[in-house]
């Protein structure tokens, strides 16, 4: 009778610990909602990625992941509102150009949670309209921004690109013209010239120039053709190792570099040896973003109801941003050039090397 007493005991505990581990009865799933930009869930960029952390979240959190697609840009507003009203839990937007809407429906449903990728909230500056011009001139309790410092990560492509240039030309351009694009090419051209400060050399950065705010543009980010030309004339002036930062664009760009033999790809967001395969002849590396870290902690905070608003950067020292392997091209990057990305990535951590002050001349 004492063995079937221990028996009965056992099964009445684990029955207990399974209960208290998984959901319970009757209990429903957090919800979650991602609404991408015009790039699509399948963008091999950061659309994809914040998706990665919604589907990470399902596996690994047990909540209900959905997506919707935006074709164009009057599709943002829509979108937000038909996640609204399917009561989700939260509502992930994707990109700068979803700020306006995000912050119009953040403030229309107060007892929503969103997070928003690659932005920040308040918006506005002396004499902007909001709802028109920004988004919002307050903080907004029920957003959280996730902000990437994707310059630190650019800036060791940069001084990469520098180390392996056989022509002394290194290239890069956008899609748009908005911050979370220019802040790659900023810290690429810091990159560059801190290659140059330390080695005494003059490797030239053609598509971008801080100091003007001026640089190359496609004017959006999914036309492959696109990025297939701008690497033409990139190539034609003598650029051997470009940096497109321009989603799916960019794919363009590394087709013609794989057909024509004459230029490198450096990535951007995602590791595109893994997510761009078809390219790796070309791929020297990539400037790697973990959006899909910050959307599944958001997702994580949402389950254990400890969601807070503001603002969240993710940086180099978190591995938030990172430089990513050079893969097929790690034998050609030599020890000595490891050791100085190596080096200027602690300092970057450290704080005693920075993006700003290399592009001020210090």
């Amino acid at each position: 009778m004492k063995k079937i007493y221990s028996v009965f005991a056992i099964l009445i505990v684990a029955v207990l610990v399974l209960t208290a581990c998984g959901p319970k009865a009757g209990s429903t799933a957090i919800k979650v909602g991602e609404v991408t930009d015009m790039g699509g869930v399948d963008d091999k960029s950061f659309n994809a990625l914040g998706w990665k952390g919604v589907t990470d979240a399902e596996e690994q959190l047990g909540i209900e992941g959905k997506y919707l697609e935006s074709t164009q840009q009057s599709d943002y507003a829509k979108n937000l509102q038909q996640m609204i009203s399917e009561e989700m839990d939260l509502i992930v937007t994707v990109g700068y150009l979803l700020g306006i809407d995000t912050a119009s429906a953040a403030t229309a449903n107060p007892d929503q949670k969103f997070a928003i990728i690659d932005y920040a909230f308040p918006d506005c500056w002396p004499g902007a309209v909001v709802g028109t011009d920004c988004g919002s001139d307050v903080d907004l309790a029920n957003v959280r921004g996730l902000m990437f410092q994707t310059d630190q990560a650019a800036f060791l492509a940069g001084y990469l690109a520098a180390g392996m240039t056989q022509t002394g030309k290194v290239g890069t351009f956008g899609g748009i013209q908005i911050p979370t694009v220019t802040i790659f090419m900023k810290g690429y051209e810091a990159g560059v010239k801190y290659y140059n400060q330390n080695h005494g050399t003059s490797v030239e950065v053609v598509g971008w120039n801080d100091a003007t705010g001026e640089g190359l543009f496609t004017g959006n980010f999914t036309s492959t053709d696109d990025g297939r030309s701008f690497a033409t004339s990139l190539a034609q002036e003598d650029v051997d190792i470009i940096m497109p930062v321009a989603g799916p664009v960019g794919l363009g760009s590394a087709a013609y570099c794989q057909e024509s033999g004459e230029c490198l790809i450096i990535g951007v967001d995602a590791d595109w040896y893994d997510t761009a395969p078809e390219y790796r002849s070309v791929e020297l590396t990539s400037v790697i973003k973990r959006v899909d870290v910050g959307v599944f902690k958001t997702i994580e905070d949402v389950v254990n109801g400890a969601f807070t608003g503001g603002t969240v950067t993710y940086t180099i020292a978190d591995g938030g941003v990172d430089l990513g392997p050079f893969h097929d091209f790690d034998s050609q990057v030599s020890a000595e050039l490891k050791a100085e990305i190596e080096q200027a990535k602690q300092d970057l951590v450290a704080g005693t090397l920075t993006v700003d002050g290399i592009l001020a001349g210090q």
